[in-house]
């Protein structure tokens, strides 16, 4: 089996949902995360906090420079993340597909390097 990230694509300045729709999206990635562990795909997931939170590191001159804030700005930030393990391409987008219904946002699909 070969492992994918399924990344939560957060629009940047949005109003967080009402609270009874995050209520539904958060019953419904309960669910999503429970048929993942009957299918032995879990492996894990969790949600971020805000790009506003982030510390970056960058190598400069033999040294390591900390900056506070996000390493870009953009219109959408990673807002979580989901680690599954699948035979496949075409049942990571399965899930994928599932996970896109349980969240209400965009999410990308990307396989991780070097797996058979």
């Amino acid at each position: 089996m070969k492992h994918y990230l399924l990344s939560v694509v957060q629009p940047s300045g949005g109003q967080p949902p009402a609270p009874e729709a995050l209520a539904g999206i958060e019953r419904r990635l309960g669910v999503l995360h429970r048929e993942l562990r009957d299918a032995g795909a879990w492996v894990f997931a969790g949600g971020l906090d805000g790009p506003e939170t982030a510390t970056v590191l960058r190598p400069t001159d033999g040294d390591v420079l900390i900056t506070d804030g996000p390493y870009a700005e953009g219109k959408e930030y990673l807002g979580g993340i989901c680690l599954i393990k699948a035979p496949d391409l075409d049942a990571a987008l399965e899930w994928g597909r599932r996970a896109t219904w349980a969240t209400t946002l965009p999410i990308e699909v990307r396989p991780f390097m070097g797996e058979a």
